[in-house]
Parts: structure tokens; sequence; C-alpha cells
């Protein structure tokens, strides 16, 4: 399948749109510790109802009416999404894990910078993927990105600052790497040659998605045992869970 100009359009504006996250980080420069860490809390419920959403209400089902269903090769597919993710983390925490007491400060910064710049560039393949089949499983697929994103970008400034990078200095290496997404992305788009493709990608990122939601977002939602913030937390998943479950009206 070549992509057409719309499918170029809506890709590339989808991508720079995420890369544009980068910049999130300086939010932390203007709210105050205690106000960030209560929006990220339902932040990272938020993004998780949202990733879960997506592969379960637009992407499976979307496999699944193909012609072929969810067969074997899907399946496998999704299986490899779950154990990328779950490799490259074993990698970076090994890189971390490794790492001599005295002069930590700028190899974490690198190898955070080189795992949220792979990251970026699989999210780049996954959006890419996700409008070679449809403008609207792209969109819903842009916006739980986006969503997992405004988390991990906070994160990833508050590591590089913490690595002893200046504030503009970490705000410009993030958002450096946010564009590696966009790399992904037209790679995708350039190589993309038939249907074999997209059906490869949409599992892996159904995958990758399930991988992020149930091992890195809700897991951190259990740190918090006071029965009202758990409550906002549930409400802020299924919010997520419901939002994703609205786009299905644009279809």
């Amino acid at each position: 399948m070549i992509a057409s100009k719309s499918v170029w359009v809506w890709t590339l504006l989808a991508l720079l749109g995420v890369s544009s996250f980068g910049l999130i980080g300086a939010v932390t420069l203007v709210l105050r510790p205690r106000a960030l860490q209560r929006a990220l809390v339902v932040l990272v419920a938020f993004a998780a109802g949202a990733l879960l959403g997506d592969a379960f209400i637009h992407i499976i089902p979307e496999i699944s009416e193909s012609p072929a269903g969810f067969d074997i090769t899907a399946s496998t597919a999704t299986l490899a999404g779950i154990t990328s993710f779950f490799l490259l983390e074993k990698m970076l925490h090994w890189h971390h894990a490794h790492m001599p007491g005295e002069e930590v400060l700028h190899p974490v910064a690198i190898s955070n910078l080189i795992g949220d710049g792979i990251h970026n560039f699989l999210d780049g393949v996954i959006i890419a993927g996700a409008f070679l089949i449809s403008t609207q499983l792209g969109i819903a697929t842009t916006a739980a990105v986006a969503l997992h994103e405004i988390p991990q970008e906070l994160g990833d400034f508050g590591i590089l600052v913490h690595a002893g990078l200046n504030p503009r200095r970490a705000l410009a290496l993030n958002l450096l790497t946010g564009l590696t997404a966009v790399v992904g992305g037209i790679v995708t788009l350039w190589f993309a040659s038939g249907a074999g493709t997209t059906r490869l990608l949409l599992p892996f990122a159904a995958g990758g998605f399930i991988y992020i939601a149930s091992t890195d977002l809700i897991p951190e939602l259990h740190k918090e045992p006071e029965p009202g913030k758990s409550l906002i937390q549930v409400l802020a998943l299924f919010f997520g869970i419901a939002v994703m479950a609205a786009l299905l009206l644009v279809e």
C-alpha cells in the first residue's frame, strides 16, 4: 500500500503535535512540586485508561475485522510489542544499575535520552501504521499516545534536571528526542508496501500499549493507599477508557 498524500499530512501533523510534548517539562517550572505531583497522579491514571481503551476498543477490533482476523500472526505481533517494551526497559534499568556512583549524572541523562528517543521512534511507527488503516484509528491512537506522553515527558524532564542539566538545555533535549517520533513515522510511511505491514504494526502497537499501561502506569497508582485519592484515580482511569470509547462516534 502506497501512503496517500492525506495520510502523509495527517500523520505528520499528528507526529509534530506529539513531538511538541517535549516542551511539557516547562510546566514544572511554573507549578509547585506538590501541585504537579497531584496532577501527575490523575494524568497517569487517565493515560493508563486511554492506552487500554485504544488497544481494546480500537486496535484489536480493527485487526479482528480484517479478512485474516486476529490470527496467530496478530497474536505473535502483540506478544512482540509486549516483549519489545519489556526488553527496552530491562536494558535501560541494567544500564542504570551498572553506573559508577561518582559518574552517574551524565550517563543517566544520556541513557534516558536514548531510551526516550527509541520509545518516541516506536510511537511514530505506531501512529503512522494507524493512519495507514484509517484516519479515525490514527486520531484515536494519536490521542492515546499524546495522553501517555504528558506524564512521561514530565518525568524525563525531571530526570535530566536531576542529572545536572540546566532546565533550558533539558527542555531542548526533550524536544529533540520527541522529534524521533517524526522520523519513525516517515520511515514507516516511506517503506509501507502492503497490508502485511499494518497487520504487524497494529497488534505490535496494542501489545506496547497494554504493556505500558499495565506495568508502568497502573503500578504507580497502587502507591496511593488513601481511599479518596484512590477513587479519583479509578475515575480518571475509567474516564480515559470512556474518551477512547467516545471516539467510536467519529468513525
